[in-house]
């Protein structure tokens, strides 16, 4: 070899050398600059084989709603460009009437909690390119009928109903009002924990509205102090059921377009209940409804007779702990229905007939389903996510109704997940893991496939490959007690050994979650990989409690959250602690909303084992947290006590030894900033030393502006320097 090819070759290695080892840094993190590609709004049609994407052009700074078909992903039409409509400057959300010839568009929203808000609409019509402003009110949730000559909408805790045609708006309820009456939508705990907001329904002929009622008269307020941009502050008060206290009084009543009558239904018997689901069979005069007991382990599905206002309880479910509402219900042709259930110990299909009688359990086996996506009349096959190649990774099955020919569609390990065409031909499915990032792929059904690629993120694997890091390591991590958890681990990636490494946990612990997942990063997990940079081993443990593992894994919590969870991050410490290579002296801990609750906990309980512990928004005492999310996992402070308060950071401040950095946001109406005042208040009064910051304003998020990059900021000094 040459002198020039060896220097040539050596100032490619030493260049080579240079990318390599390049640092991520939290002004990258929190610029987007790992941002990957995606497909944003995407909607599949019903009535054709096609599906809607709502796309931005930077150079006209206008947004489009486009049309692609399922089998060749060409574009087929634009639908509606915001530059072609002055008075459309954006496209928040947008939704298709049922013979999809006309949307509603979302613009100008103001959001009021995590998924509500108000915003201005427009109905286009696609054939003609007519858009038109049928209300000058900001309102909620306006939803069209079947036929889509008429809008149903909200607007200040009344619904209303506007006549496309003869363009006329008729307010169906009168008594609403604010902190008193809502009709139609949801309270503040309800959207939260039964996350939904849309408390109506029409039913399949566009005659009759079903809705559920709240009053929340005696319900107690909350009180938030905005400090804004005036001399004074001002306040934000809402109805907040806390654990023990007062809920909304709830009452299904169906609307009569007809006889512009409106009927209260009698459910029975029930005192202090919950109806966190309603939905109107394929029967026009059939309504289902769930009613849930206070402790949330006993569910009736009823079937209402619209006409009669009868009700029959078509379906019980009860459970020694609690029971799961979710979105999964789907009604077949005969008026049948498919239903998921952990009866049998683990999430799991089945398959009713139209008066509650079980037909078929269609999934079974130690394992959960984790999605249900649809079925397909004509094959009689279900679609579904599950978790059956492992807990941490997720695959796309097809399986017959009667149980048979099950086929998994997905083929790499990791997280997949599907949206199907309209008639289940094809579907789009995204796939990531811990090393790869997100793609999308269209696929066909029968098999799974792969037919086309649609969108890869190479561009961000290669950048990453430039910086100074090593993959997550997944492992399964026994604690001495002999529980077997699933956990990660990022290390340095010069890792040597025969050096001793302090750790740092991150977690969230809450019931039904996972944090341990087979799938591409977060903003947080590029943190985590800029820590380990800097010398740390970050760990990452499922401990008991949460999900995918089958319900007695899930539910050993019940009646004591913060006692299992909190054992097994204390015992992984512990057994990480002991691995050759980390300095036992120097193990850290922290979490965010429950993962706060968690480290401090951590750091109180464990106070032997952890040096220093961060916490976000944390609950510091169940007492001070909502009824519906509480109750479902510990029953009330009346009929539980010791569990509210044996596990509550508050009551343990007195161990405080380590390094505790305590943050919350004062707008935020989820977790209060009550829970950090109390806890400041009891350290104050224990003479403990610790570090806290507030964030004036911000919710349970703590984001906007700068926030984040000085948040992650203060975070990584007070590792860097306490740990």
């Amino acid at each position: 070899m040459s002198l020039r090819k060896i220097t040539t070759f050596l100032l490619l290695v030493a260049s080579f050398s240079i990318v390599a080892q390049q640092n991520i840094t939290l002004e990258e993190i929190w610029s987007g600059a790992f941002r990957t590609k995606g497909m944003d709004e995407l909607h599949a049609m019903k009535n054709t084989n096609q599906y809607t994407i709502l796309n931005f052009d930077r150079s006209s700074r206008s947004m489009q709603i486009d049309l692609y078909d399922f089998g060749t992903l060409e574009k087929v039409n634009n639908i509606i460009d915001t530059k072609n409509h002055k008075e459309l400057q954006s496209i928040d959300s947008y939704t298709f009437d049922k013979t999809e010839n006309k949307i509603l568009i979302a613009t100008n929203s103001n959001p009021i909690f995590r998924h509500s808000f108000t915003a201005d609409y427009f109905v286009y019509d696609i054939s003609s390119k007519k858009l038109t402003k049928f209300t000058d009110k900001k309102i909620q949730e306006p939803t069209f009928s079947s036929d889509g000559s008429k809008i149903a909408y909200a607007f200040e805790n009344n619904l209303y109903v506007y006549d496309v045609i003869s363009q006329t708006h008729l307010q169906i309820t009168n008594d609403g009002k604010k902190n008193a009456i809502i009709n139609g939508i949801t309270d503040w705990v309800y959207e939260e924990e039964f996350a939904f907001v849309k408390a109506y329904d029409w039913n399949t002929s566009g005659e009759k509205i079903a809705f559920i009622r709240f009053d929340e008269t005696n319900v107690p307020e909350f009180s938030m102090d905005l400090y804004n941009e005036g001399l004074y502050p001002t306040q934000s008060v809402f109805k907040y059921p806390k654990a023990g206290e007062k809920n909304a009084i709830v009452s299904l009543h169906i609307y009569d377009l007809k006889t512009n009558t409106t009927k209260k239904i009698n459910l029975g018997n029930y005192t202090d209940f919950y109806i966190p689901r309603i939905k109107w069979t394929n029967d026009n005069n059939t309504l289902s409804v769930h009613v849930m007991n206070r402790h949330q382990n006993n569910l009736d599905l009823h079937f209402v007779d619209a006409n009669s206002g009868n009700t029959q309880i078509i379906l019980n479910e009860k459970d020694k702990a609690y029971i799961d509402v979710t979105d999964n219900l789907t009604f077949l042709e005969d008026n049948s229905f498919i239903w998921t259930s952990e009866k049998d110990g683990y999430n799991h299909i089945y398959h009713y007939d139209k008066n509650g009688k079980l037909k078929k359990q269609i999934t079974s086996g130690n394992w959960e389903v984790t999605n249900y996506y649809g079925f397909d009349e004509k094959n009689k096959t279900i679609y579904y996510q599950s978790v059956e190649n492992g807990s941490i990774n997720r695959d796309v099955y097809s399986i017959k109704i009667n149980g048979k020919s099950k086929t998994r569609l997905s083929s790499k390990t990791g997280t997949n997940n599907a949206i199907f065409s309209p008639n289940f031909q094809y579907f789009i499915n995204t796939y990531s893991s811990a090393i790869n990032a997100p793609t999308f792929t269209l696929n066909e059904s029968k098999t799974g496939a792969l037919i086309k690629q649609i969108v890869i993120n190479n561009e961000i694997e290669e950048k990453l490959a430039q910086y100074n890091i090593a993959p997550k390591e997944f492992f399964t991590l026994t604690t001495s007690k002999g529980n077997e958890l699933n956990a990660w681990m990022i290390k340095p990636k010069n890792f040597d050994t025969s050096k001793k490494y302090p750790v740092f946990m991150y977690q969230y612990s809450g019931p039904g979650s996972q944090s341990v997942a087979n799938q591409w990063n977060s903003s947080n997990d590029y943190w985590y990989y800029m820590l380990a940079q800097k010398g740390y081993i970050v760990v990452c443990v499922d401990g008991r409690g949460t999900g995918y593992k089958g319900a007695e894994f899930k539910k050993v919590t019940y009646k004591e959250l913060g006692k299992y969870e909190v054992e097994d991050q204390i015992d992984a410490a512990k057994t990480i602690g002991n691995y050759p290579y980390v300095d036992k002296s120097r193990i850290g801990i922290f979490g965010w909303s429950y993962g706060g609750f968690m480290s401090s906990n951590c750091i109180l309980k464990g106070n032997d084992v952890f040096k220093t512990a961060i916490a976000v928004a944390p609950v510091t005492s169940w007492r001070y947290y909502d009824s519906v999310y509480t109750e479902r996992y510990m029953q009330t402070p009346q009929e539980n006590a010791s569990g509210y308060d044996d596990n509550s950071p508050i009551n343990h401040v007195e161990k405080l030894k380590g390094n505790y950095l305590l943050i919350h946001g004062t707008a935020d109406d989820n977790v209060h900033v009550q829970n950090t005042m109390k806890m400041i208040e009891a350290l104050v009064q224990a003479n403990k030393q610790f570090d806290w910051a507030i964030y004036p304003d911000k919710n349970h998020g703590i984001y906007g502006g700068k926030t984040r990059l000085q948040l992650y900021t203060k975070m990584t000094n007070f590792i860097l320097e306490k740990l």
